[in-house]
Parts: C-alpha cells; sequence; structure tokens
C-alpha cells in the first residue's frame, strides 16, 4: 500500500509539471503573437509597390526585406553558389543563387534562380542554365541571416547550407546587398531552375503546440485530483 507521504509527494511533483506544461503553453502562445505580428509586417511590406533598383538611391534603401523588387543586370555565373539539402514536390536538389551585376554599379544581388533536381541534393547539373545578356529580374526580396553558412567546394562550385551575408560578403570580390531576391516564376523563363513561389505566411505549428502543452498540463491536475480521491477513499475504508 502506498503511504501517505508518498502519495502527497506524488500530487506535488503532479502539479509542478502541469504548472511547467502550463507555462510552456503560455510560451507557445506568446510564440504566436509574435510570428503573427512578423507576418503582418511581411504582408504589409508584399503589398507596397514595386522597388526599382534601377531607380537611384533603392539601391541604399534599409527597406528592401519581404518588398517586390525589380532589378537589371548580368549573372556573374563563376560565382555562382547553391543551397545544398534541397527538396522540390519530394525530389532532392539544390537550389541555385547567382550573383546579378547591377546595371550602372559595382553592387550585386544575389538571385535566388530556383530549384535544380540532385540525387545527393548536392551535385547538380548546372551547365545548362545560362541566362546571357541584360536581364531584367523580378521577385521578392528577403533578408539574409549569418552564421550557419557552413560553405564547403564540390566539384569545384561553392555550396552552402544556408545564405550567411557576413561570410558571402567576404567570399565574393564586390559589394553585395543585404537580401536575396527570390525570383518569379515566369512563363517565359527556361525550365530550370525551376523558379520558386513566395513562401506561404502561416501561423506555423505554435498554436497546436499550446494546446497540446495545456492537454498535458490538465492531465496533470486530473492526475493529481485522482490520487488524492484514492487516498480519501483508503483512509474511509473500513
Amino acid at each position: 500500500m502506498i503511504s501517505s507521504r508518498s502519495r502527497w509527494a506524488a500530487v506535488v511533483a503532479l502539479i509542478l509539471v502541469s504548472g511547467v506544461c502550463a507555462r510552456l503553453g503560455v510560451w507557445q502562445l506568446a510564440r504566436l503573437h509574435q510570428r503573427r505580428e512578423a507576418n503582418a509586417e511581411v504582408l504589409r511590406a508584399r503589398r507596397q509597390p514595386p522597388v526599382s533598383l534601377d531607380a537611384p538611391g533603392a539601391r541604399d534603401s534599409a527597406s528592401l526585406a519581404f518588398r517586390r523588387v525589380a532589378a537589371t543586370g548580368r549573372y556573374d555565373r563563376r560565382h555562382e553558389l547553391v543551397l545544398r539539402g534541397q527538396a522540390y514536390l519530394g525530389t532532392p536538389g539544390v537550389y541555385v543563387v547567382t550573383p546579378l551585376r547591377l546595371r550602372g554599379s559595382d553592387t550585386a544581388l544575389l538571385v535566388l534562380r530556383g530549384f535544380v533536381p540532385a540525387a545527393d541534393a548536392v551535385r547538380a547539373d548546372l551547365g545548362a542554365l545560362d541566362e546571357r545578356g541584360e536581364l531584367h529580374v523580378t521577385g521578392l526580396a528577403e533578408p539574409m541571416g549569418s552564421g550557419g553558412g557552413r560553405p564547403f567546394a564540390v566539384e569545384g562550385r561553392s555550396t552552402w547550407a544556408k545564405l550567411d551575408l557576413p561570410a558571402l560578403r567576404t567570399a565574393l570580390p564586390y559589394p553585395l546587398l543585404p537580401v536575396v531576391l527570390r525570383q518569379a516564376p515566369d512563363s517565359g523563363l527556361p525550365r530550370y531552375p525551376r523558379r520558386l513561389d513566395a513562401p506561404e505566411v502561416d501561423d506555423g505549428p505554435h498554436l497546436n503546440y499550446a494546446v497540446q502543452w495545456f492537454l498535458f498540463s490538465a492531465m496533470g491536475i486530473a492526475f493529481a485530483l485522482l490520487v488524492v480521491a484514492k487516498g480519501g477513499a483508503v483512509r474511509r475504508a473500513p
């Protein structure tokens, strides 16, 4: 038979666990609120008129992130890089990212041209992806982070785990804008790289996680009450 002390120790432990779970649920709700605020900023930026980087002063703007952007220039495929470990509709591959040397400037804009299949999600055949001459490129500008790029060369081409702005600015021989342009799909573009739609703006998993933590909290309280009730029944038994 379980002693009264052990029973109350179990009750206290269950209440503590329940409190921790409830706190985690509140934290997930706070994360949800933060994400919705960030999503609202992204959607507001997407609804703004497009920014042309051909306009004077536009390249110095600090508000390019999440805006629709148009730029004119020439691709520098000598410094092209790939983002390894990607997938599209279940097919492994890489994302091709090519510097666009902007017209009338020494500055470059990285363009995420799209997806190319690769069996090992590292080595892709990029030989036939030339787009020559001066090009007008449109899409969404996305901010680049710092750290975690982990670049290494494969068959003479630089591969990255993610775009790492400080590391890329060191690796490339010209100034670089702080955003990457996700090129918009267009029927007039070649089949590959397969251009990517804009990422969805959603709430993520935070609400589901919050519900789960609150359920765990409720279960902890229920078990604690069950232990208390069982102890009372044992004491009342003849």
